[in-house]
């Protein structure tokens, strides 16, 4: 494969070589013609007519056969290696030398220095212009020069002029040298030539095929920024035929009818800068007006300059970008804003309560964050599936938007969670007011997919810079508030205080301690006694939990079964909770039953009934003894979950109590899914009755005999004196709780409340 290769490139030099000589065939006759005169009239005054005739006649005829001959060569050729033609070329060159050689051999018939001088000049002469016609073929020169030259010089020795016959040699030699360099460079200049012209073509293919089957397009302008050499595809994307584009001033086509206005874009005034100051630029977005209609390019270029650093204009590349533009704007707007309600979202309100920020800093103003969460929203998820969800939080943005004024912006930060930026507002109580009427226009009923709904919101705000000089503090202070007023039932307003940091603090350090507090052994369950209403007969308990910390001492449920279900502690504290209370109420009278709070985050645990099972099954405990207490949020806070797992533990024979009846929604249908075997009256409407309050007495009265109708029991909680005591009885509750029968007490204190009759039965003894 490598001898291929070179014999290629020895072809490809024979061809460089042969190819000057193509087409200089009459000047090489009529060269041969005219010199073989001048010789032949320079013989014959010193020669014979006959033998100057004869040689004449030769070269003539010589002349004329070579003529013909080299014509028929394919000279040149590429597709031909070309050593035939060589060949043949340096064979006609030896046979003219052979030729011209007698006329010095024949100087012996006259001699003299004057007569030899004279054919050496001729023959100079005919050496020269074979130098000058054949120099591409410096092996041929040389075949024709070296012999005459010889010839020549000995000559002149011979006529006794041997300085003379030195020149001939010099003369000889330098012309066949200068051939050969000749030659050499000649071909070094072709072959370059050769190189450049297919690296022409092959710039010239490559642009055509970029043309043809990219989407871009070259442009290119002269010195005056005005465009030439308008390509088609230039042409078609300004919308104008090509020659009409020629000499038009770029800024022009790209402007279209802004051109007369003089309004152009900033991106367009910062290229013109550049092409003034000759500077390249790329991938330079530009607004360009095509045929009334806006559209995007995107240009790269860069100055033209000639070999004498000549400014010559610019060229470059462009590409029409509106699609792609589109899509980034797109793509953009799905970042900052939220997809199923419109608003911006929380990238989006960042950024504008930042501005607010720096405007009430800068301007010794206010700004406010407000945070708004919906009440009641998960049960609406939860009972009528998410699409209806989204498609009551698209009617809350839409809402939300409707109030907002100059200077107001809302978003959605997830979820139900949504925010207001006020700038320069007027006071707190500005801020506070208007979160009053959002409270007011959320609370409204709402209607989806022939649902009539009802949410609340919730609102905290902080006031900036004095709440907080960062969009981080800002935000961070405003929802401290939110969850202040989350924390006080919902549908208020809450403003930021410095005291709610502590209140962070403290649940955070009290979220701490509860992970590792089971770990501890800090838990411990309190009894509170359950008697019979009619005669006081005690027939259970209610198992109540109680942590005692080291660091926070003795902390209340209502403070740390919130955040233990917030911070999902529920489970492993209610299982404790649940199996402990099994195993102490085995150590009681068989027919007393124990009653346990469980929290609605339990119940949505599906292996709940499972633990339940297990509690009973590892302490012997039977079904019948075990009462679970639920609220009426299990129901709002799982779509149908929770009643099948209360039906579980139902057909297991656990008992079931439906507490705080009635302090919460409607619970009447929850009344007939479910069997409960006792419903619990809210101490509340007992304190009430006690007092007179006719609605608490109507109240207590329409839950007994709904239980009644049921066949449910009544327990009554919150009893303290005996007065409430006797109300309750009246009104024909089932069952009494509360302190006039005895606080909640420790599980020793339960067992001997059993061993009293004992001990006074010795005593007597």
């Amino acid at each position: 494969m490598g001898l291929g290769s070179q014999k290629d490139d020895i072809g490809d030099l024979r061809q460089l070589q042969l190819a000057p000589l193509r087409g200089k065939g009459s000047l090489r006759l009529w060269m041969s013609v005219g010199m073989a005169l001048v010789a032949a009239f320079t013989m014959v005054t010193r020669l014979p007519w006959t033998i100057a005739g004869g040689w004449l006649t030769a070269a003539l005829l010589f002349s004329i056969w070579s003529y013909r001959s080299i014509a028929k060569l394919p000279l040149g050729e590429a597709r031909l290696s070309g050593a035939i033609e060589f060949r043949h070329c340096n064979r006609h060159a030896l046979y003219s030398a052979l030729l011209w050689m007698p006329t010095f051999w024949l100087q012996g018939w006259t001699p003299g220095l004057d007569h030899v001088l004279s054919m050496w000049t001729i023959s100079l002469l005919m050496m020269l212009t074979l130098a000058m016609v054949a120099h591409s073929v410096p092996m041929a020169c040389a075949l024709f020069i070296a012999p005459v030259s010889l010839s020549a010089a000995a000559a002149l020795v011979r006529a006794g002029a041997p300085q003379l016959a030195s020149v001939a040699l010099v003369a000889g030699f330098l012309l066949c040298a200068f051939c050969v360099r000749f030659a050499q460079n000649y071909v070094r200049f072709r072959r370059a030539e050769e190189i450049l012209h297919e690296k022409t073509e092959t710039v010239s293919l490559l642009l055509r095929e970029f043309e043809e089957t990219s989407a871009d397009w070259l442009w290119q302008t002269d010195s005056n920024r005005r465009l030439v050499h308008v390509s088609p595809r230039l042409a078609y994307a300004l919308g104008a035929p090509a020659d009409a584009l020629e000499g038009m001033l770029l800024l022009q086509a790209l402007s279209g009818d802004s051109w007369e206005t003089g309004q152009f874009p900033k991106s367009l005034h910062d290229l013109a800068e550049r092409m003034k100051r000759r500077e390249s630029f790329s991938n330079l977005i530009v607004p360009v007006s095509i045929g009334g209609k806006p559209r995007w390019w995107e240009l790269s270029a860069s100055p033209r300059l000639d070999d004498q650093g000549k400014y010559l204009g610019f060229r470059g590349v462009g590409s029409d970008v509106t699609e792609q533009r589109a899509s980034a704007e797109q793509i953009a707007k799905m970042a900052r804003f939220d997809n199923l309600t419109g608003l911006p979202n929380r990238l989006h309100l960042n950024e504008d309560l930042g501005r607010a920020l720096t405007h009430a800093i800068e301007a010794k103003a206010r700004c406010a964050l407000l945070m708004i969460d919906l009440d009641r929203f998960k049960a609406v998820n939860d009972t009528l599936g998410h699409p209806t969800g989204d498609k009551l939080l698209a009617q809350v943005a839409a809402r939300l938007k409707s109030m907002m004024e100059r200077g107001m912006s809302c978003g959605r930060l997830g979820g139900d969670e949504f925010a207001v930026v006020l700038q320069n507002v007027a006071s707190a109580d500005a801020a506070e007011e208007l979160a009053h009427r959002i409270i007011a226009a959320l609370s409204r009923p709402y209607v989806v997919d022939n649902h009539q709904l009802f949410v609340g919101a919730s609102v905290g705000y902080a006031m900036g810079p004095h709440d907080g000089a960062t969009v981080e503090t800002l935000t961070r202070n405003a929802d401290l508030a939110l969850y202040k007023s989350k924390d006080k039932g919902g549908n208020v307003v809450a403003p930021y205080v410095a005291s709610l940091h502590a209140q962070a603090e403290e649940r955070r350090v009290m979220e701490q301690e509860l992970r590792g507090a089971l770990d501890r052994g800090e838990f411990e369950l309190y009894y509170q006694p359950v008697v019979t209403a009619e005669d006081g007969t005690l027939n259970g308990f209610e198992a109540l939990i109680r942590w005692t910390n080291q660091k926070l001492g003795n902390v209340s449920p209502g403070r740390f079964i919130p955040l233990a279900e917030d911070s999902r502690l529920i489970a492993p504290i209610g299982e404790w909770v649940l199996r402990t209370a099994c195993a102490e109420a085995m150590r009681w009278p068989s027919n007393l039953k124990v009653a346990i709070n469980v929290s609605a985050e339990q119940l949505t645990d599906p292996n709940f009934a499972s633990v339940v099972v297990s509690a009973l099954a590892q302490s012997g405990l039977p079904p019948q003894r075990l009462e679970i207490e639920v609220t009426e949020s299990v129901f709002l806070r799982d779509g149908g979950g929770a009643a099948q797992l209360l039906d579980q533990l139902l057909a297991l024979g656990i008992r079931l109590s439906l507490d705080d009846f009635g302090t919460g929604y409607s619970s009447l249908g929850y009344l007939r899914k479910t069997h409960f075997s006792t419903i619990k009256v809210d101490r509340t409407f007992v304190q009430g009755a006690a007092k007179g309050a006719t609605e608490s007495i109507a109240i207590i009265r329409a839950v007994v005999a709904l239980a009644d109708s049921l066949g449910m029991a009544t327990t009554a909680e919150g009893a303290e004196t005996e007065l409430e005591v006797e109300t309750i009885r009246t009104l024909g509750c089932s069952n009494i709780q509360g302190y006039y029968y005895g606080r909640p007490m420790p599980s020793d204190d339960v067992l001997a409340l059993f061993r009293q009759p004992e001990s006074r039965s010795s005593a007597a003894a």
